[in-house]
């Protein structure tokens, strides 16, 4: 698996770890650090099936483009919907690292992907990277890279547990001795708060709202448990009464109210992990405690939320938004690492 040709270009070429996300792509060059973060979007011109612009570009369209034009999400609850779409945007993020350092060897590729993908699935991220220009191209399940990015002792023979929130998947496990033991992988997570917060807006209040306002909202005041101070918060949108433009204020009681479908299928789910979770290992989380990761941890009062529910202490990674990709920069660096945690992919297409 591991060529002495592919070590050789290794040395010359810059290894790229991505954490293919829903909400987010990030990518890290191995020895450079995250160079790029960016919305996982794609502007597509419909008639003529030419992609206009990709990332942050692209973002700026969602709900502003003529009929013509339509942004989309090429990847759905953590897995590729869109396979084209898909390899085109590894292929811009790819070039962009060229532009940015340099023509360079075809690089190998770490990707980090939810667990519990389908076979299909696997195959479709493997041969998207591998289109795209990777010479290699290796799968570590998302948990895992985000343990590893957390500074969590995966390789050790004591158990650790990671709950990574992202924008389509929540990943639950519990890791011991570089392997998985217990796992669940649900697809709620923060896109579902937000589909929660426009739902709540017409129901409640008449209003329709988009879902970069409804974002918005969920990081300006959304929380998982009561916060020391609440806080207001104005949403805009169309009257659905009128079919005026209307703003009203609601406070973040209201947003939590509104995400709260959301939040308790994340406790469940953490929950149910730890009922399957072998006796000894649950002793080790009591004393090492949950590390939160991914964009959702940043949710306020999650921590607390969690903590208050299993009876454990429940704490935010640092930086929890790049655990990902830095847990696959890590295993760039440490192939010992990759070998242990890497997904098998038992088929692969050949390259077009």
């Amino acid at each position: 698996m591991f060529s002495p040709l592919s070590a050789l270009l290794g040395v010359f070429s810059l290894d790229i770890g991505i954490d293919l996300g829903t909400a987010n792509t990030l990518v890290l060059v191995r020895g450079k650090g995250t160079v790029i973060n960016e919305p996982s979007v794609v502007a597509i011109n419909k008639k003529t099936k030419k992609v206009l612009a990709i990332g942050a570009a692209a973002k700026r369209m969602v709900g502003r483009t003529p009929a013509n034009i339509v942004a989309v999400r090429p990847l759905k609850d953590g897995v590729i919907s869109d396979f084209d779409v898909t390899e085109q945007m590894l292929q811009y993020f790819i070039a962009r690292v060229h532009q940015q350092f340099g023509r360079i060897p075809r690089p190998r590729i770490v990707i980090g992907i939810p667990s519990g993908v389908t076979e299909v699935e696997k195959m479709a991220v493997h041969d998207a990277a591998r289109n795209a220009g990777a010479r290699e191209a290796h799968l570590i399940e998302e948990p895992m890279a985000a343990a590893i990015g957390a500074g969590l002792p995966v390789t050790d023979a004591t158990g650790s547990m990671i709950v990574d929130i992202g924008g389509g998947t929540t990943e639950v496990a519990v890791i011991s001795l570089g392997g998985i033991v217990v796992s669940r992988s649900i697809r709620i997570a923060g896109d579902e708060m937000d589909q929660e917060i426009v739902l709540y807006a017409r129901q409640k209040h008449n209003l329709l709202i988009g879902e970069r306002m409804a974002e918005e909202v969920k990081i300006a005041a959304g929380s998982a448990y009561p916060l020391p101070e609440e806080k207001m918060v104005t949403l805009r949108g169309r009257d659905l009464v009128t079919g005026l433009p209307k703003s009203i204020e609601i406070s973040s009681v209201e947003v939590r109210e509104a995400i709260s479908g959301s939040v308790s299928a994340i406790v469940e789910a953490v929950r149910t992990t730890i009922e399957e979770t072998p006796p000894e290992l649950v002793a080790d989380l009591m004393t090492h405690g949950i590390a939160l990761a991914g964009g959702g941890a940043l949710l306020a009062g999650l921590p607390e939320r969690l903590g208050h529910e299993t009876k454990m202490h429940v704490y935010r990674a640092e930086d929890p938004l790049t655990c990902v990709v830095r847990g696959t920069g890590q295993a760039l660096e440490e192939l010992e690492i990759l070998q242990k945690v890497e997904v098998p992919v038992q088929y692969a297409r050949p390259l077009r």
